[in-house]
């Protein structure tokens, strides 16, 4: 993992959005919308599609209605025309399983979609279509996307995806999306625990932890950030109040930094809060920040243990049946 030979392709922008599906459809938007803050651009079919008040996109968050729980896709998009098309030959020569084009989504352009070893389904894509709020959504500072309410998360931060062998993920977001690790866990069995992944100089926006629960393509949590920490102890009060299920924090994540808050959202996804400060991976020969498994069983930055929970709960449940 200290190999610093693999140089980021920068064909990728940024984390686009994410598709999480939920079995309990109208109390998920609910959440979303009333509770945490995010924005409805449209709703149409059995997908709604939702943004922060400061994503410049006109979807960071597709909410679909499913007969069960978990992320549907990730889409990312690409820097230019161009470099979405060195990506789509990069993909369909790189042996991992492509899908082909798609266009049928109303909040972007043609997207080429793909998939991991895990079932995780990723597109990529450069035509997108902006936010263009009116009325009382529009905003007072014409430098921001949206007026915002609730949680009030400024935009989509990261997600993080469950997989049996996170070193073979690892090597399909270097060699798909051209992705570098910034962090990782080395476990004692030789195995990594957990990789942490940016396209651009953000600190990170996926990660990929290990699976526990013997399921396939599963999510563990989608994440917005916010401005500042105390955003969080806000947001903290405003779950508290509506009855939403809190998991852990707010408390400081060792790995990253960032000061968190996990919540269950009504469905059972589970949804954090973050707030990164300013910390950004500028160095072009970054090398990645190994943690040990014994560094791993002290906890959170400031001694917090992990609750077990959040390694065994993801979604979909695993069947026990």
């Amino acid at each position: 993992m200290t190999d610093t030979s693999h140089h980021p392709a920068f064909d990728i922008a940024h984390l686009g959005h994410v598709e999480m599906l939920t079995d309990r459809f109208e109390d998920s938007l609910e959440f979303f919308t009333r509770v945490y803050g995010l924005k409805l651009s449209e709703q149409s079919g059995d997908s709604a599609y939702l943004r922060a008040w400061d994503d410049y996109e006109y979807c960071s968050l597709k909410l679909t209605r499913a007969a069960t729980t978990g992320v549907g896709h990730i889409g990312y998009r690409a820097t230019s025309p161009e470099a979405l098309a060195r990506r789509v030959a990069i993909i369909e020569a790189s042996g991992f399983r492509a899908h082909g084009w798609s266009d049928d989504d109303p909040s972007h352009g043609p997207a080429f979609r793909f998939e991991d070893p895990f079932g995780h389904i990723f597109e990529i894509y450069y035509d997108t279509r902006r936010a263009a709020p009116e009325g009382a959504e529009r905003p007072a500072l014409k430098n921001t996307a949206s007026a915002f309410t609730g949680a009030a998360p400024r935009r989509l931060d990261h997600l993080n995806l469950l997989a049996d062998d996170v070193t073979e993920f690892r090597r399909f977001m270097e060699v798909c999306l051209g992705a570098r690790v910034t962090e990782y866990i080395q476990l004692d069995n030789g195995r990594l625990g957990g990789c942490w992944f940016t396209i651009n100089n953000k600190s990170y926006d996926l990660a990929c932890t290990e699976e526990h629960g013997g399921g396939k393509g599963r999510l563990h949590h989608v994440t917005y950030a916010t401005d500042q920490r105390e955003d969080i102890l806000r947001a903290a009060d405003i779950f508290l109040q509506n009855g939403v299920h809190i998991e852990q924090g707010p408390h400081k994540h060792a790995i990253q930094g960032t000061f968190f808050l996990y919540v269950w959202e009504p469905a059972g996804n589970r949804v954090e809060l973050a707030n990164a400060g300013a910390r950004l991976i500028l160095a072009p020969d970054w090398e990645p920040v190994c943690w040990t498994e014994a560094e791993r069983r002290k906890g959170q930055a400031w001694g917090l243990k992990t609750i077990e929970t959040f390694h065994t709960h993801g979604t979909p449940p695993i069947d026990k049946g």
